[in-house]
């Protein structure tokens, strides 16, 4: 592939990003507790990030439209670091929120950036595979984050996010050095803004776009679900301790980052980006169901791995629908990706974990009839979208 380098970089720069996300995890009921804080504060500490995410990415795509890929690429992993830093170093409460809503505003601009990136240098065949290499790096980052962040936890709690913070910033550099620069200035020209970012938002929700951004909030919906009660499942079902959760998620996250690394531009090419999808929104609900007929450890592993793959080929392939048609707007259309997704984050885990205390199955199965509605929903739409299309060559 072309721009192999910039991809790499890219990569590694989203990759150091989902670990200072992973790190979180596991340190941050502990960090809480040093400063004699409630769990509903936990709570608000999560949702403060996605929250700030959800806000600021349509702002950081339509900046990357007018001004260039590299520079928001190092603001974002820059801010980034300075949040991770913060919080390391923090001694009140407010300094953790503080931290918090600099790490998610600034990490923002990271993923929608590297996304339109991407949409520059590759043409539509390789579009899925390299949308999927960016997904593997984010993937495999996320896996291994919590247990970086238990491990280097042990002795001192900010440790994890004083190595965050370096690790970003060498990133930084990196793309500083590295990294070159790829939209045009003729195209940037032509980009106009004349619109707020809310604005923009309600209006790619009516444009071709907009089911495609609503399809992503469902799939950020269903990962939140299933990631926000997991734990729990296990606990309650199968009396699991944390190690033996840890091992479930180290193993399920590895095959869904070989998944989007390896498969997602191999199927696209042979199926299309548009039956993919398809197919994986059907595997990730068959997935969901399985899980809650899983009866030992070997079984919850499979079922588990099985919702990751329809979902491990599902994220791309429908980033990769959106970018074709995303026209010169890639970075504002990748922005509003992000938000959407981010969306997606605050409200699966509230939605999660209220149906959890019903029934321990209910989440499962309700991020199952939510795909399976999603499938039929993207079948109508694709129907409809090749009829305007021939309809249109008629006419023409």
């Amino acid at each position: 592939m072309k721009n192999l380098r910039s991809l790499i970089i890219l990569m590694f720069s989203l990759f150091i990003i989902m670990v200072g996300i992973g790190i979180v995890i596991p340190v941050l009921p502990y960090y809480v507790e040093d400063f004699g804080a409630s769990e509903i504060t936990l709570g608000f500490l999560f949702a403060i990030f996605a929250l700030m995410q959800f806000l600021l990415a349509p702002f950081w795509g339509n900046i990357s439209d007018r001004i260039g890929r590299k520079p928001l690429i190092i603001l974002g992993l820059i801010g980034f670091s300075v949040g991770e830093f913060i919080f390391a170093f923090a001694t009140d409460i407010w300094m953790l929120f503080v931290s918090r809503m600099i790490a998610g505003a600034f990490g923002s601009a990271l993923m929608p950036t590297a996304m339109a990136y991407v949409s520059d240098v590759t043409s539509n065949e390789k579009r899925a595979q390299g949308m999927g290499m960016l997904g593997a790096a984010m993937a495999f980052g996320i896996v291994i984050g919590p247990g970086i962040g238990g491990w280097l936890a042990q002795d001192n709690l900010a440790t994890p996010f004083l190595f965050a913070g370096i690790a970003a910033s060498f990133a930084a550099l990196l793309a500083l050095i590295f990294l070159k620069e790829s939209l045009k200035k003729e195209d940037r020209e032509e980009v106009t803004q004349k619109q707020s970012q809310f604005e923009k938002m309600k209006v790619a929700l009516k444009s071709e776009v907009g089911y495609l951004l609503i399809l992503i909030f469902i799939l950020s919906f269903a990962l939140a679900n299933f990631q926000a009660v997991f734990g729990y499942y296990a606990l309650v079902k199968f009396d699991y301790k944390v190690d033996e959760v840890a091992t479930i998620v180290v193993i399920t996250g590895i095959v869904g980052t070989i998944v989007q690394g390896g498969l997602v531009g191999r199927l696209s090419k042979k199926f299309g980006d548009e039956r993919l999808v398809k197919g994986a929104l059907l595997l990730s609900a068959f997935g969901f169901i399985v899980m809650t007929l899983a009866f030992n450890y070997i079984t919850i592993i499979l079922t588990t791995i099985i919702f990751f793959i329809g979902n491990s080929l599902l994220r791309p392939s429908v980033n990769s629908l959106i970018s074709k048609l995303a026209g010169k707007q890639q970075g504002a259309i990748m922005g509003l990706n992000n938000s959407f997704m981010s969306l997606g984050n605050v409200v699966g885990p509230l939605f999660a974990t209220a149906l959890f205390k019903l029934n321990i199955y209910f989440p499962f199965l309700s991020g199952a009839f939510i795909l399976l509605i999603a499938f039929l929903a993207t079948k109508v739409w694709l129907e409809r979208k090749k009829a305007a299309l021939r309809q249109s060559a008629v006419t023409e």
